[in-house]
Order: structure tokens, then C-alpha cells, then sequence
């Protein structure tokens, strides 16, 4: 009983990591990382974004970063709280920083990331008791499918002879 009631609360995080994932599928496309992610508020996605470095020159256009702009701006405020996060690879510190910053209440992502990973793996800055913001973080959503998006991308880069 317990695994159904597991496998029913996780349905509208994988409902919501597709939207991330279809973002990611526009990177690829795009050759740029492929990396997605939407903000949601109320069961209404606010914020999309996906990583546009290479089109944008740009560091900080990470999928996150933009996805929390456009949400501030949907909202009229830098406060996004009662806003759940999606995003298909484990925030980056800059992006974990965002978060804090933007008082997001939780983050799901479906990818760990062990080099650069700011909320489980490397570092857990969306949990730092020393800041004034914490985050609920739940990672491993579609993790097979996150996972595999930046892997054929990278091979793909590689049989490139780029990255």
C-alpha cells in the first residue's frame, strides 16, 4: 500500500519534470547543454527556462536563472515563495544561490550532479543553516531520462570533437 501511495504522490513531479525535460530537448537542439527547468506556483507553471549560454554568451543563463526571472516577473515580486522549482540536473552554486536568494520553497531535479552539484552532492546551499532561506530538495525525479538527455548530448559533442 505504502509503495502505490509513493508512486501516486510522485506523478505530478514527473508531470512537471516532462515540462523540464522538453526544455532540455530544446537545448539539445539547440547544441547548448541540455538542461530544463520550469518554476511552478498554484499548479501553474510561471517560469521556464533552459541553459542558453553559448546563444546568449552569457555565464549566468543557466535554465534556473532564467526560469527564476521570468517567475519574479510573472509574480511581480523577487519572492517566490509557494514555488516548487523543477529542473533536470541538480542546481549549480550559482543557481543554489539564486534559489536562496529567491526564497523558492522546494526543488526537485532529476539528475545529481557530483562536479557541480550546490543542493545534495557537492554542497547542500539550498539547506545551509547560516543563510536566512531553506529549501525542501528532492532529487532523483526522471532520473533516468535527465541523465541520459545530457549523456547522448555530450557523446555527441565529443564524436564533434567539441567539449
Amino acid at each position: 500500500m505504502d509503495h502505490a501511495l509513493s508512486e501516486f504522490s510522485l506523478q505530478p513531479h514527473e508531470l512537471w519534470m516532462r515540462s523540464a525535460l522538453d526544455l532540455a530537448g530544446q537545448a539539445f537542439e539547440e547544441s547548448e547543454v541540455p538542461v530544463g527547468a520550469v518554476i511552478v506556483h498554484q499548479d501553474r507553471i510561471i517560469g521556464t527556462g533552459y541553459n542558453q549560454r553559448e546563444q546568449l554568451r552569457d555565464p549566468t543563463a543557466h535554465a534556473e536563472m532564467i526560469a527564476i526571472t521570468q517567475a519574479a516577473e510573472q509574480l511581480g515580486s523577487w519572492r517566490l515563495t509557494d514555488c516548487t522549482l523543477y529542473c533536470t540536473l541538480e542546481p549549480c552554486p550559482m543557481c543554489a544561490g539564486a534559489i536562496v536568494q529567491a526564497r523558492i520553497s522546494t526543488v526537485i531535479f532529476g539528475t545529481p550532479d557530483p562536479k557541480a552539484g550546490a543542493c545534495q552532492s557537492l554542497y547542500q546551499i539550498t539547506d545551509d543553516p547560516r543563510l536566512n532561506h531553506r529549501a525542501t530538495v528532492l532529487g532523483g525525479v526522471l532520473q533516468a531520462e535527465c541523465r541520459a538527455i545530457l549523456q547522448d548530448f555530450f557523446a555527441q559533442q565529443r564524436a564533434l570533437g567539441k567539449k
